[in-house]
């Protein structure tokens, strides 16, 4: 059996070739390399260059390497630039997915775990929201990801594969024996960029939106360690592999912290207290969405190992640490 990790050159990707590579399975990761890199790949992994929705290329890939199983991640994600560039995410995520998925469902892959998003939700509210909460994304972002889980959906009805959909939270941390981390310049995760702006690799942290109806009046998420949440593909792999079904899960905590809370926590993580500005809401930004992930844990077994605020942050500075090192030596 082979996995295909898409997008295995990015963030998450990478941990979850990591992750593979050292349970002992055969990985191919398939990236263009847009936000990726090539050194973050696993060398325990085959890599190929290109474009997860190049059905030709895929089909390729499938053959040639023996794939059994896909895990999806490569794709858009900023839900700011998806409300000002709608089409570069319905062609990134659901064109090119749907591409990816023919190419699967055609040449005899049986499992296919797709990387979806909270934003499925929409403005869901402070208390943790289910998998069975109603589906009303309000951006682009959340809409392209859920038109994917629906084509697994109607494709698990009509008998071609077996699908795990996976809906994450707020990914952040990094690998906690230093191997991979969040590495793109100018990612918008929240910790990610406090953790430069205490670096001193941006002037500053811009804060957008003091004014949500939230304990603080700053947005409020539910942050799940990337390490953890790789761990849950690992299970949902393994419930697929055992024949029990396709499934639909969230990814996280079931708690959220504020803004202002991760900024304090990076603040004193770092040591330093690095200059934070006010600025307006981001367009399709909820005030708070925390994750119902009591499925996860009760079906598949699973059991978060970094469920703590401090740890992620702590995991986050180090690695941006690193990539210091390495500019300063390239």
């Amino acid at each position: 059996m082979t996995v295909l990790v898409t997008g295995g050159a990015g963030y998450i990707g990478a941990h979850m070739t990591l992750a593979l590579a050292d349970a002992g399975e055969r990985v191919v990761v398939l990236d263009n390399l847009v936000t990726g890199f090539d050194w973050a790949v696993d060398p325990r992994a085959r890599f190929v260059r290109g474009d997860a929705g190049d059905k030709n290329l895929a089909a390729q890939v499938i053959a040639e390497h023996g794939v059994t199983d896909i895990i999806h991640f490569a794709g858009s994600v900023v839900v700011p630039e998806s409300v000002a560039d709608p089409l570069k995410y319905y062609a990134n995520n659901t064109a090119a997915s749907r591409n990816l998925i023919e190419a699967a469902a055609a040449n005899g892959v049986q499992r296919f775990i797709f990387s979806s998003t909270a934003a499925v939700y929409g403005m869901a509210g402070d208390e943790p929201v289910s998998e069975d909460a109603p589906l009303a994304p309000v951006s682009p972002y959340g809409r392209s990801k859920l038109m994917t889980e629906w084509m697994l959906a109607d494709l698990a009805a009509a008998g071609a594969l077996e699908f795990g959909v996976l809906r994450y939270f707020n990914v952040a941390g990094a690998d906690p024996r230093g191997r991979a981390g969040q590495s793109t310049a100018n990612a918008t995760h929240l910790i990610k960029a406090a953790c430069q702006a205490a670096l001193g690799v941006r002037g500053r942290l811009d804060l957008y939106g003091t004014d949500y109806p939230t304990r603080d009046g700053t947005c409020v998420r539910d942050y799940i360690h990337v390490t953890d949440l790789v761990s849950a593909h690992a299970r949902v792999l393994d419930h697929l592999r055992g024949g029990r079904g396709s499934v639909t899960l969230n990814c996280g905590y079931g708690r959220g912290a504020s803004v202002r809370e991760v900024i304090d926590t990076v603040k004193a993580v770092s040591g330093v207290d690095f200059e934070v500005r006010e600025a307006e809401r981001r367009p399709g930004d909820p005030a708070a969405i925390v994750a119902g992930a009591d499925r996860l844990k009760s079906q598949l077994g699973w059991t978060p190992k970094h469920d703590d605020l401090e740890e992620i942050v702590a995991s986050a500075w180090a690695w941006e640490q690193t990539l210091r090192k390495r500019r300063l030596t390239a």
